[in-house]
């Protein structure tokens, strides 16, 4: 008997839908940007340990205001309506119950900065009360985490290395010094900056003096103390998603964090774990991991005998194959626990207490599946099987429940923005060895799965349920061809709404970003494959070579490659879908992608006519500048196999950075293009998109640019964002729309 599947079903997910949602659905119409900005938006989600009550944040946006708005809600998992969790504000998060269920922690900055704050929770009726402040540092507190007995609270905060540390003897020296080096930055008329090392700015800020420390808090007597005190490195390393980088061990005398100490960090993705004894202040910290990769989110085992974390092999590659690995505290040990497992592990986490199971989740032929594995109580070592969940959808936040059977989680899909479910693993039949053998056999899924053979899914929340019933959104649907030198490629198609099988439709061809990335059964806000279909096209999307979700070597298979078998690919896959949906009219096609589809976008302008017109957002156009202004040089490096110099005097043919460039083939621009980019990109600087719309200006090529001064690389500001969708759809409807003949 599998012992993650093995104990007695909690009788609380056994519900109907509340009547609303039983009554017939309207007559259904297509979607719209309107629309889109009035779906509100599933957050951070945190469960009670007794598995009764589930506390989560719901985003609206306010289109008028141009702002977006964060609340938190509470409700009873078993069933029963929603409310605001009391006691707190609009733009609270941060929200986690004490391990003993009895207070809720949130982050807020009702009083300026972020601060720790505190409530009772009654645990039958799920009122808050006796509000209390816990925090008063102005610097700007960020990921609060419970340690386990209830005592402490750990999180992190930029502070000036050069400051005096901040501890609870200090006299509030470490802290004075920050507000007033914050003070007359901004009082200063001069605005200069002096850089003396690189990654001076990353993704769309300047880095500045300031690192992320972790700092520990006295629920008690909130009393603080900095965890790296002077250290110069970021605690943990800045994420683009966000979190903590950190956990603490369930007897709270230890913390395992990530950090990276390389010294030149713009070249480098390495991250290492290291623990440090909460029970001594002069205590240093102990590397334990041994990967030169990055190691990144530890996470102890629920007796504590274990740590695992997410693990690369190779440092300076941002792609490598994530690993799911543990650490054995007494032996000192590191095991990968799934060595045969071609796949990313995206998020994972420990089972309930007294189990010892992992849950992960891995992209896989563009699904993002729920897995289950059982580990061995005294060794530690896994179990024969990795058990697969779920099916369709994409799945994170896992929140395991109390009686180990269940893991509640966020789940999208192409056609359903973010709800809370809950998974019901009872019923799971299939493991990794019947999905393994169809991925050898060409990559297809196994027919042999069944909806049926994976655990039940049901919806906990109903943010958008009787709002997305009014849509008229197709169903997007799989399909595989051969890509020129024999490998199987997957692509999707999303026919528009109120489909007529007779009738000839344009044709939108969306290129994902990455370019180790994928499109796949999930929603966006940003690129949004329903949305875009809405307005009467057919969407064709391919998985190309690079792509994750396909193992490790087709991931691969774009290094040093950037415009070879991607392109060949994508023209390949789309021969395929004009050859068997016949209603794909091949006159009118467009080209749309950013990032390394805004490069792809870029290539195809100069290797093919096929495209009535193209978008191009934040895209390289010029691979040796793009070089000398990014700020992440591992990705470039690693990519193109070297730095520009190091291919001096050799010719274009042996020089990925010439090979690849799509500048040097701008003599054969023709298509109409519209250029997209934003100023604070600085992955891929604002001036990849001048070169390029300088360039179709000086050609005659019909070209627009679309250019924000505020965002970086990708728009959010909900007006810029209705801005694009507008411009965007509007140059596709000039060229290959109804009117466009």
């Amino acid at each position: 008997m599998r012992k993650f599947l093995s104990l007695a079903l909690l009788s609380v997910f056994f519900l109907a839908l509340p009547a609303a949602f039983a009554q017939s659905a309207p007559a259904r119409r297509p979607m719209t940007f309107d629309d889109m900005m009035q779906m509100k938006r599933l957050g951070e989600t945190a469960v009670s340990p007794d598995g009764k009550w589930l506390v989560y944040s719901v985003t609206t946006v306010d289109l008028a205001k141009n702002s977006r708005t964060a609340e938190l809600w509470i409700q009873k998992i078993e069933g029963g309506e929603p409310v605001k969790l009391a006691m707190t504000k609009p733009g609270d998060g941060g929200v986690q119950f004490s391990s003993d269920g009895k207070r809720i922690l949130f982050v807020s900055d009702r009083t300026g900065a972020n601060q720790i704050w505190l409530v009772d929770f009654d645990t039958a009726t799920g009122a808050v009360s006796n509000l209390k402040k816990l925090t008063n540092l102005d610097l700007g507190i960020e990921n609060a985490q419970w340690a386990p007995n209830g005592k402490s609270i750990v999180f992190t905060m930029p502070v000036y290395p050069d400051c005096p540390a901040i501890v609870p003897d200090d006299e509030g020296k470490g802290a004075e010094c920050g507000y007033a080096r914050d003070e007359a930055a901004a009082d200063s008329k001069v605005k200069a900056q002096i850089f003396t090392h690189l990654l001076y700015r990353h993704w769309n800020h300047f880095v500045g003096e300031k690192r992320s420390h972790l700092f520990l808090v006295s629920v008690e007597n909130g009393g603080v103390r900095d965890l790296n005190p002077n250290d110069k490195f970021d605690t943990p390393p800045y994420s683009v998603g966000g979190g903590g980088g950190f956990s603490i061990s369930p007897d709270s005398k230890e913390l395992a964090y990530t950090e990276n100490l390389d010294a030149e960090q713009s070249t480098s993705t390495n991250g290492d774990i290291f623990t440090l004894d909460l029970t001594d202040a002069k205590a240093k910290p102990v590397k334990v991991s041994t990967s030169p990769g990055g190691d990144w989110t530890p996470a102890y085992s629920p007796d504590g005998k274990y740590i695992a974390w997410r693990s690369q092999a190779r440092n300076g590659y941002e792609s490598d194959k994530f690993r799911l690995v543990l650490y054995d505290r007494a032996k000192k040990t590191i095991t990968d626990l799934l060595p045969k497992f071609d796949r990313w592990v995206d998020e994972f986490a420990w089972g309930a207490k007294g189990s010892y199971a992992i849950l992960l989740t891995a992209g896989s032929q563009g699904e993002s599946p729920v897995f289950g594995l059982d580990l061995d109580a005294s060794s530690g070592a896994p179990s024969d099987h990795l058990w697969q969940l779920t099916d369709l959808g994409s799945y994170g936040g896992l929140l395991p429940t109390s009686d180990g059977r269940h893991v509640i989680a966020s789940r999208t899909a192409v056609d359903s923005a973010g709800e809370v479910v809950v998974i019901d693993s009872s019923v799971v039949g299939n493991t990794l060895d019947d999905t393994v053998v169809a991925w050898r056999k060409g990559e297809q899924k196994p027919e042999h799965l069944a909806t049926s053979s994976f655990g039940e899914v049901k919806h906990i929340t109903h943010l958008n349920d009787a709002f997305l019933a009014q849509l008229d959104q197709q169903k997007m649907e799989p399909f595989w061809f051969t890509a020129k030198d024999g490998v199987k490629v997957e692509g999707f198609l999303i026919r528009p709404p109120a489909f007529d099988p007779s009738k000839k439709y344009p044709l939108k061809f969306l290129i994902h970003g990455g370019p180790e990335g994928d499109f796949g059964d999930s929603w966006s806000y940003r690129w949004n494959a329903e949305l875009f279909a809405a307005n009467g096209y057919v969407v064709v999307m391919i998985n190309f070579r690079g792509s994750t979700g396909y193992g490790q070597a087709f991931t691969e298979g774009i290094i040093g490659d950037w415009g070879g078998k991607p392109f060949t690919d994508l023209m390949t896959g789309l021969d395929y879908a004009e050859e068997h949906y016949p209603f794909i009219d091949k006159t009118r096609e467009c080209a749309l992608g950013a990032s390394y589809g805004g490069y792809m976008a870029d290539w195809i302008l100069g290797h093919t006519d096929r495209f009535k017109c193209i978008v191009t957002h934040d895209g390289m156009f010029n691979s040796e500048s793009a070089f000398g202004s990014t700020e992440e040089l591992w990705f470039n490096q690693w990519e193109f196999k070297g730095r520009p110099w190091d291919y001096v005097g050799k010719p274009d043919a042996e020089n990925p950075f010439r090979k690849w460039s799509p500048m040097l083939s701008a003599k054969n621009f023709k298509t109409p293009t519209l250029v997209v980019h934003n100023q604070l990109d600085y992955r891929l600087d604002v001036s990849e998109g001048y070169q390029l719309f300088t360039a179709l200006q000086l050609l005659g090529v019909p070209s627009k640019m679309l250019y924000f001064p505020d965002e970086g690389h990708w728009v959010l500001k909900p007006q810029n964002s209705q801005l694009w969708w507008k411009t965007v759809n509007d140059w596709v409807d000039q060229w290959i729309g109804k009117n466009s003949r």
